[in-house]
């Protein structure tokens, strides 16, 4: 999630547990841990596809923190001995405020590597948005009450009460995600579509509305918006995924690394004799993909050729993005899909 949600969960938990000794340098030093794992973003790669996959790799590997918690809990004991708490409080509060940083950012639909050096597909849970103030708001009074008025009992209490509100609140993202899921499934299935694999995530800030991308046997997806306070059937669209292009480039390694990051939730669309590939699990629907690279090129004898990747020009949707939050509560008028998706097709914008 957010630079600023990661620090204040990890400035929670130190407070919380180790406030009592600490004061506000327990809060401090939550912070700053907790921001550590995204230092792999210091990391310079050739071209976006190699960084996008790379990101939320060996810094957010639960080994990795592991033995990393274990490091600092050492060290912190070696230099700075205590006898009011014992070497496995700060162990695991250590480790909490590291290792809680990852299993967040797998609760979004970016794609976290938690068993690194092991590959398996990425972990994305996809039950909370990047930024939600919902979850994040709450957390940071209480944090900044704690800074501004000292790690006492009831700043302590409050951190603990804030910690257990964004539990619940993901407790409850997850319990939204499998109603909407299945609400979904259930209207595709009433229509005849054979559901293959079906993946969804909130739109922007907030819980209640909901994409869904859901792939058939017939090398496409319906892409479908519903939400918790719906009172009729959602949007829906029925998108090809042209799947058979990624088949006819020459091999990328770019092309079968993002193929394992995303899960192989990707589109390929043939744009001006260029082979452009979206990621179909982060935007705010067709037409708004956050991630689409340019990958291989048609020559004038129709074959194709891999070229090195690079960010597909795009509209990032912020002038929809009024229109998708109203959405929330109001189904009409409905997110215009047809018109939001022609724009995949055409060139790049400008």
């Amino acid at each position: 999630m957010d630079s600023l949600t990661q620090a204040v969960l990890g400035a929670g938990i130190g407070g919380a547990m180790l406030g009592r000794f600490h004061g506000r340098k327990a809060v401090a030093a939550g912070a700053l841990l907790a921001t550590l794992p995204d230092l792999d973003v210091v990391i310079r790669y050739a071209d976006p596809v190699s960084a996008m996959i790379n990101h939320r790799g060996f810094s957010h590997s639960v080994f990795v923190l592991t033995a990393a918690s274990a490091l600092l809990a050492w060290a912190v004991r070696r230099c700075a001995p205590r006898r009011d708490y014992g070497p496995w409080l700060l162990f695991l509060a250590i480790w909490l405020m590291l290792v809680t940083h990852p299993l967040l950012d797998a609760f979004t639909s970016y794609g976290t590597q938690l068993f690194w050096p092991l590959r398996p597909t990425p972990t994305s849970w996809s039950s909370i948005f990047i930024i939600d103030p919902f979850f994040t708001v709450p957390l940071t009074l209480a944090v900044l009450a704690a800074l501004a008025f000292g790690a006492g009992s009831r700043a302590r209490r409050a951190m603990a009460w804030a910690l257990a509100w964004c539990a619940a609140y993901l407790a409850l993202s997850i319990a939204f995600k499998h109603i909407i899921e299945a609400r979904v499934r259930e209207s595709l299935q009433r229509e005849g579509v054979r559901v293959q694999a079906l993946f969804s995530t909130p739109e922007p800030f907030n819980i209640l509305l909901w994409r869904v991308a859901a792939r058939d046997d017939g090398d496409h997806y319906h892409e479908a918006i519903a939400g918790l306070l719906d009172t009729g059937p959602g949007e829906r669209i029925r998108l090809p995924l042209n799947s058979a292009l990624a088949g006819a480039v020459p091999d990328s390694h770019w092309l079968d690394g993002l193929r394992w990051f995303s899960g192989d939730w990707l589109r390929y669309d043939e744009i001006d004799r260029k082979l452009v590939v979206s990621d179909l699990r982060m935007g705010l629907g067709a037409g708004y993909y956050s991630f689409r690279f340019l990958m291989a090129e048609r020559g004038a004898d129709g074959a194709w050729t891999a070229v090195t990747p690079s960010m597909w020009p795009g509209r990032r949707g912020l002038d929809e993005l009024g229109a998708v939050l109203r959405r929330v509560w109001r189904q009409s008028p409905p997110l215009p899909q047809q018109r939001w998706e022609a724009r995949m097709r055409g060139p790049a914008a400008p």
